[in-house]
Parts: structure tokens; C-alpha cells; sequence
């Protein structure tokens, strides 16, 4: 059952055409094992997959797989613009030896909300893995309504949805009236992951915690223990970077901050590109006061 605290993978960059830094990921690897974080998600938003090639996809599934197959939840970003494509990742993922897949609303198509049940019905019909929804508007040009995502977490599979909608009022509805044990409301945005909880959200997706694994875990563990006193002291310390990186395109600033705290994270690839000097100004100041 998906509850607790994910780490959206960043994917490290070396050199100046960017390749990908194994040494590093081992690294960040075992940091979040140190700390007991409870999945990671391989290509995902985080991890610039859109940037990446097909063999450099599986070769970081392969590396994530073969370092924590069975001592960590590995969650692998499977979702395209393409149906077809889609189920064909998302079996290419399962025979990888992933634990689960993160599929996103199909983005720049702008299907109906038709269109988008059918999409995940023709995925959940062609797979045995389970399948975690990932709803952001922002990125898609699509929200998935409550009454459209009421009807996909009765599909086969579908254990989940990361909610990055950044809307409030509709994580309450879809809390409210998909009420079911065996599908989970994890936040997609950090700064969101407390009130969500408290409305009876199951934890995180988060993008913090590549850099602060152990905080992050600690907030969202007080959390679903209830003590939201504890809890809500370390939103508050850890709120600046919460907002911090998310000041440029993700996962810009993240990248930065772990460079800037001596974490090899590299840069990120075209079409995205290095954080202004103001962005990187600020993150100094947040982790200046935070580590």
C-alpha cells in the first residue's frame, strides 16, 4: 500500500554534455536508503525524462533496479502523450522489474475527459502492475476531473493518484469521495504534503527530498502518526525550500540546491537551463539558514 514519504529522482548530470553521473545516483541512492524512504520514482518530471534517450531510460531503470530491488519501492515514470506508447513503457518498466508505475494525464493531446478514462482503461486492461494516476494541469494542459478519476480508481491495477494539481478544494473532493484502502492520495507538491495528510492524504511525491531526505520523512511520518504539532514546526523550517525550489522550472533549482550544499547533482539539459543568479542567490540564503 502506497503510504509515507517518495523521492522524485533527479537524474545527475557530469560534463559538458551532460551525461549521466552513475557515481553520483549511487550516492543519492544510499543516502535515501540511509534515511528509510519509502519508494523512489525513476523518470519522472524530476528526472528530466524527455531529455533523456530510450537507452538511457533503461539504463537508469536497469542501475535503480539493481541497486534497490526488494530494500525500496521502485516506482518507474511510464506515461506519454500516446497511448500505445504508454502500455508499451509501462510493460517495458514491469519486465525491468519495477514495483509500480507513475503515469501521467496525456499531455499536449488535450484529450476529453472521455478520452482520458479510456486512455488509462486501455493501459490498467494491458498490464498487472500497479498503476499510480499523476494529475498536473500545469504540465498537461488537462486536469482530471474528481468524477473522471472516480471512475479510473475502479479500473484493475490502479492503486493511487499523486496529486499535483495544486488545487486544494479538489484534493478534499477526491479524498472525500474515493474512499477506498486500496487507493492512495499522495501530495505532488511539497509545501501542500501537511494539509493534505490532514484531510487524510497518505503521504508525498516529493522533490525536497533528494536533498532532505531524513526532514522531509520526519514531516510526513508525524504527520500520519497525528502529530501535527511536531509536524507543522517542520513545514515551517522547511518551507523556504519547499518554495525555494520551485522558483524556476523543476528541477532547476533542486539541482542547484544540492549542488550548492555539495551534493554532485550536476546540471540539467536543454531545453532547460542553468538557474539565474538571483535563483541561486535566494537558495544560498535558504540553505544558509537551514543547514
Amino acid at each position: 500500500m502506497l503510504k509515507g514519504t517518495y523521492t522524485a529522482l533527479i537524474t545527475p548530470f557530469k560534463g559538458p554534455h551532460h551525461e549521466i553521473d552513475f557515481d553520483s545516483l549511487e550516492m543519492l541512492l544510499e543516502n535515501q536508503l540511509k534515511h528509510k524512504i519509502e519508494g523512489v520514482i525513476v523518470l519522472g518530471t524530476t528526472g528530466e525524462t524527455p531529455t533523456l534517450l530510450p537507452e538511457e531510460q533503461k539504463a537508469l531503470i536497469a542501475f535503480v533496479v539493481k541497486k534497490l530491488k526488494n530494500r525500496m519501492e521502485i516506482i518507474v515514470g511510464t506515461g506519454t502523450n500516446s497511448t500505445r506508447t504508454t502500455i508499451h513503457q509501462t510493460q517495458i518498466a514491469q519486465d525491468m522489474g519495477a514495483d509500480k508505475a507513475l503515469v501521467v494525464t496525456p499531455y499536449y493531446n488535450k484529450p476529453t475527459q472521455e478520452g482520458i478514462y479510456k486512455h488509462f482503461e486501455a493501459l490498467s486492461s494491458e498490464t498487472t502492475l500497479p498503476l499510480v494516476i499523476y494529475n498536473i494541469q500545469g504540465r498537461t494542459g488537462r486536469n482530471i476531473d474528481t468524477d473522471t478519476l472516480r471512475l479510473i480508481a475502479e479500473l484493475p491495477h490502479i492503486v493511487g493518484v499523486k496529486e499535483a494539481s495544486g488545487n486544494i478544494e479538489q484534493m478534499m473532493e477526491v479524498l472525500a469521495t474515493i474512499c477506498k484502502p486500496s487507493f492512495a492520495v499522495l501530495s505532488g507538491d511539497d509545501a501542500l504534503t501537511l494539509p493534505l495528510i490532514a484531510l487524510g492524504g497518505r503521504g508525498v511525491i516529493s522533490v525536497v527530498s533528494n536533498l532532505m531526505p531524513g526532514l522531509v520523512k520526519k514531516m510526513v511520518d508525524l504527520s500520519l502518526q497525528g502529530d501535527f504539532e511536531a509536524a507543522r514546526l517542520l513545514h515551517f523550517q522547511l518551507l523556504p525550500l519547499f518554495k525555494g525550489a520551485f522558483l524556476e522550472s523543476n528541477p532547476g533549482p533542486i539541482k542547484e540546491a544540492m549542488n550548492i550544499a555539495g551534493l554532485q547533482a550536476g546540471g540539467v539539459r536543454l531545453p532547460l537551463c542553468t538557474v539565474k543568479n538571483e535563483t541561486r542567490s535566494k537558495l544560498q540564503e535558504i540553505l544558509g539558514a537551514l543547514l
